[in-house]
């Protein structure tokens, strides 16, 4: 059976890459740091390395609840410290007495600047004050380059001490007819499937941080989907079959 049946035609880019990654473990016998993953991404590289013993999994996003992770992959003789996984916390100093900013703000400050996304992790804030987790071979870049977030100016200071982030989600139980996108995210936000099927049509539908007009299209486990002006969700696992013939699924949503 081929690897490439687990997955969906436009995930097997990415599963190639993760095979040059464990043969690059497994011929030079050395780690092999990535960048950071989307947990749909951890999971295809979890599933395809799967339990072998000649290379060892960790992934590491600065905190253990951290939704993008680095993921280091090395042979079993290696012990590796959080060091190994080479991020670097930056706290954004902004004049928050008379403005305002907003995670989605910082995202596209962040991408304005030609920073790739695979390059930095989550967004941290309490509210008022917000981090970002970098990879420290572009700590310097962004240090120098980011200095605006929306019309605030901003200065990035290093710090040590992360904002611990809540695990602020709900578990959802559910059953669905089938794992279509359309028919999972009517159930979980209780709309029709027509009204539905107009947002993912219209482009407000994302599913791993892309677009997807298709109301058809599968969901997998470690899915995660945003529906505009409604929120999102992660597509926690499917639990099987009921007697009546639909499927149990459970999912996590912000609370």
């Amino acid at each position: 059976m081929s690897v490439y049946e687990h997955f969906r035609k436009e995930e097997h880019t990415f599963v190639d890459q993760v095979l040059e990654w464990k043969n690059t473990v497994e011929e030079q016998y050395r780690a092999k740091l990535t960048d950071f993953l989307d947990p749909r991404q951890q999971q295809i590289v979890t599933s395809v390395i799967g339990k072998q013993e000649e290379i060892k999994l960790s992934f590491y996003g600065g905190q253990e609840q951290a939704e993008r992770k680095r993921c280091l992959l090395y042979p079993p003789y290696m012990e590796p410290e959080l060091d190994a996984f080479e991020l670097a916390c930056y706290e954004i100093e902004y004049p928050s007495k008379f403005v305002s900013i907003e995670h989605r703000q910082i995202l596209g400050a962040l991408m304005n600047i030609g920073l790739r996304r695979e390059k930095f992790g989550d967004i941290l804030t309490d509210g008022e004050r917000y981090q970002i987790v970098l990879a420290k071979e572009v700590s310097d870049f962004v240090s120098w380059n980011f200095t605006s977030v929306g019309k605030a100016k901003v200065n990035l200071i290093e710090v040590n001490d992360m904002i611990e982030t809540e695990d602020n989600f709900t578990f959802m139980q559910l059953t669905v007819s089938s794992l279509r996108l359309d028919t999972v995210s009517a159930e979980v936000y209780n709309l029709s499937r027509s009204k539905t099927k107009t947002l993912i049509e219209g482009g407000f539908v994302k599913v791993n941080w892309k677009v997807i007009e298709d109301p058809s299209f599968q969901l997998q486990e470690s899915d995660i989907v945003s529906v505009r002006g409604k929120g999102r969700f992660e597509f926690i696992s499917n639990e099987g079959h009921t007697k009546k013939d639909k499927i149990r699924i459970s999912v996590r949503i912000p609370k």
